[in-house]
């Protein structure tokens, strides 16, 4: 198993694209770390709400994909320079000012990956 320091994989997330949405919330990331692979969303959590894989899509490429359909049979190439966009449904979670978002995916070569940052709106 790979281990990928937590100050990199911070370094996904864009700072400042947090986004509300009416019933939701969306927020980008970009790989700059090098090719890989998404194998499964666990969750995302802004702030105190929960999002499960049934709440959240990825759009990349021109492509949505929901967090359901990815899987370790269904992976998701993320290409160094890829960008995405997370869109969770289901309930409002985006505060005006500092907001905490916890990111859970797993990847076939690291596991279970955490990323864990604060924007603000």
């Amino acid at each position: 198993m790979v281990i990928v320091p937590e100050f990199l994989i911070r370094r996904i997330y864009q700072k400042g694209s947090l986004k509300r949405l009416e019933n939701g919330a969306s927020l980008n990331l970009k790989n700059v770390l090098g090719p890989g692979f998404i194998s499964g969303f666990n969750y995302v959590k802004i702030n105190d709400v929960t999002y499960e894989a049934k709440d959240v899509k990825f759009i990349t490429n021109n492509n949505e994909i929901a967090g359901t359909d990815v899987s370790e049979e269904n992976p998701i190439a993320f290409r160094l320079g890829q960008t995405g966009t997370l869109v969770m449904t289901g309930s409002e979670c985006v505060l005006d000012g500092n907001n905490k978002i916890i990111i859970e995916v797993m990847n076939p070569e690291a596991g279970k990956v955490q990323l864990s940052v604060e924007d603000v709106v």
